[in-house]
Protein backbone atom coordinates (compact mmCIF):
# COMPACT_ATOMS: atom_id res chain seq x y z
CA UNK A 1 0.00 0.00 0.00
CA UNK A 2 1.16 3.31 -1.01
CA UNK A 3 1.13 6.26 1.68
CA UNK A 4 -0.86 7.95 -0.54
CA UNK A 5 -3.43 5.02 -0.60
CA UNK A 6 -3.05 4.71 2.92
CA UNK A 7 -3.60 8.53 3.95
CA UNK A 8 -6.75 8.00 1.44
CA UNK A 9 -7.76 4.78 3.60
CA UNK A 10 -7.50 6.53 6.86
CA UNK A 11 -9.41 9.37 5.35
CA UNK A 12 -12.00 7.21 4.86
CA UNK A 13 -12.06 5.66 8.10
CA UNK A 14 -12.36 9.68 9.89
CA UNK A 15 -15.22 10.02 7.57
CA UNK A 16 -17.07 6.84 8.72
CA UNK A 17 -16.49 7.76 11.90
CA UNK A 18 -17.93 10.88 11.93
CA UNK A 19 -21.18 9.72 9.67
CA UNK A 20 -21.42 6.93 12.51
CA UNK A 21 -21.28 9.29 15.40
CA UNK A 22 -23.54 11.65 13.33
CA UNK A 23 -26.03 8.90 12.90
CA UNK A 24 -25.60 8.17 16.19
CA UNK A 25 -27.01 11.46 17.51
CA UNK A 26 -29.73 11.56 15.05
CA UNK A 27 -31.25 8.55 16.06
CA UNK A 28 -30.96 9.04 19.85
CA UNK A 29 -32.55 12.66 18.92
CA UNK A 30 -35.32 10.72 17.21
CA UNK A 31 -36.19 8.01 19.49
CA UNK A 32 -36.04 11.12 22.34
CA UNK A 33 -38.45 12.75 20.32
CA UNK A 34 -41.16 9.99 19.34
CA UNK A 35 -41.34 9.15 23.11
CA UNK A 36 -41.84 12.90 23.66
CA UNK A 37 -44.50 12.55 20.93
CA UNK A 38 -46.13 9.42 22.04
CA UNK A 39 -46.39 11.18 25.82
CA UNK A 40 -48.08 14.45 24.66
CA UNK A 41 -50.47 12.16 22.64
CA UNK A 42 -50.90 9.61 25.10
CA UNK A 43 -51.59 13.01 27.39
CA UNK A 44 -54.10 14.66 25.55
CA UNK A 45 -56.21 11.68 24.48
CA UNK A 46 -58.02 11.47 28.27
CA UNK A 47 -58.76 15.97 28.31
CA UNK A 48 -61.58 17.56 26.44
CA UNK A 49 -59.52 19.76 24.95
CA UNK A 50 -61.04 22.26 21.91
CA UNK A 51 -58.37 24.28 19.87
CA UNK A 52 -61.27 26.75 19.11
CA UNK A 53 -63.07 27.12 22.74
CA UNK A 54 -59.67 26.18 25.50
CA UNK A 55 -57.09 28.40 25.88
CA UNK A 56 -54.88 25.29 26.65
CA UNK A 57 -55.69 23.15 23.48
CA UNK A 58 -54.07 25.26 20.90
CA UNK A 59 -50.98 25.05 23.17
CA UNK A 60 -51.04 21.06 23.28
CA UNK A 61 -51.52 21.28 19.58
CA UNK A 62 -48.85 23.61 18.44
CA UNK A 63 -46.20 21.23 21.18
CA UNK A 64 -47.67 18.32 19.04
CA UNK A 65 -46.55 19.91 15.94
CA UNK A 66 -43.33 21.55 16.92
CA UNK A 67 -42.16 18.08 18.26
CA UNK A 68 -43.85 15.81 15.57
CA UNK A 69 -41.76 18.51 12.71
CA UNK A 70 -38.63 17.74 14.45
CA UNK A 71 -39.39 13.90 14.35
CA UNK A 72 -39.28 14.60 10.82
CA UNK A 73 -36.06 16.53 10.59
CA UNK A 74 -34.26 13.81 12.80
CA UNK A 75 -35.60 10.90 10.84
CA UNK A 76 -34.68 12.71 7.58
CA UNK A 77 -31.02 13.47 8.77
CA UNK A 78 -31.30 9.78 8.99
CA UNK A 79 -32.14 9.14 5.14
CA UNK A 80 -29.35 11.95 4.74
CA UNK A 81 -26.57 10.29 6.54
CA UNK A 82 -27.75 7.08 4.79
CA UNK A 83 -27.43 8.76 1.66
CA UNK A 84 -23.83 9.82 2.58
CA UNK A 85 -22.63 6.04 3.52
CA UNK A 86 -23.68 5.39 0.60
CA UNK A 87 -20.95 7.91 -1.21
CA UNK A 88 -18.45 6.81 1.20
CA UNK A 89 -18.53 3.25 0.13
CA UNK A 90 -19.05 4.38 -3.95
CA UNK A 91 -16.26 6.72 -3.57
CA UNK A 92 -18.05 9.57 -4.17
CA UNK A 93 -18.12 11.52 -0.84
CA UNK A 94 -16.63 14.63 -0.45
CA UNK A 95 -16.94 15.54 -4.23
CA UNK A 96 -19.76 18.05 -5.08
CA UNK A 97 -22.46 16.75 -6.98
CA UNK A 98 -22.75 19.50 -9.54
CA UNK A 99 -19.15 20.61 -10.24
CA UNK A 100 -17.02 17.58 -9.29
CA UNK A 101 -14.91 19.34 -7.25
CA UNK A 102 -13.55 18.56 -3.69
CA UNK A 103 -15.50 19.52 -1.15
CA UNK A 104 -13.41 21.42 1.47
CA UNK A 105 -13.02 19.21 4.53
CA UNK A 106 -14.02 22.05 6.97
CA UNK A 107 -17.49 22.12 5.29
CA UNK A 108 -17.93 17.88 5.36
CA UNK A 109 -17.09 18.45 9.19
CA UNK A 110 -19.62 21.08 10.01
CA UNK A 111 -22.16 19.48 6.95
CA UNK A 112 -21.06 15.75 6.63
CA UNK A 113 -24.33 14.91 4.15
CA UNK A 114 -23.66 17.74 2.24
CA UNK A 115 -23.57 16.64 -1.77
CA UNK A 116 -22.16 20.48 -2.77
CA UNK A 117 -19.05 22.60 -2.80
CA UNK A 118 -19.50 25.83 -0.56
CA UNK A 119 -19.56 27.72 -4.44
CA UNK A 120 -22.34 25.72 -5.65
CA UNK A 121 -24.28 25.65 -2.96
CA UNK A 122 -24.49 29.72 -3.49
CA UNK A 123 -25.84 29.41 -6.75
Amino acid sequence: MTPKDAAATASRSLQRSALEAARADARARAVALAAELHAIVEASEGANLDDEKDPEGATVAFERQRVASLLDGARAQLVALDAAEDRLDDGTYGICSECGTPIPAPRLEALPTTTRCVACARR
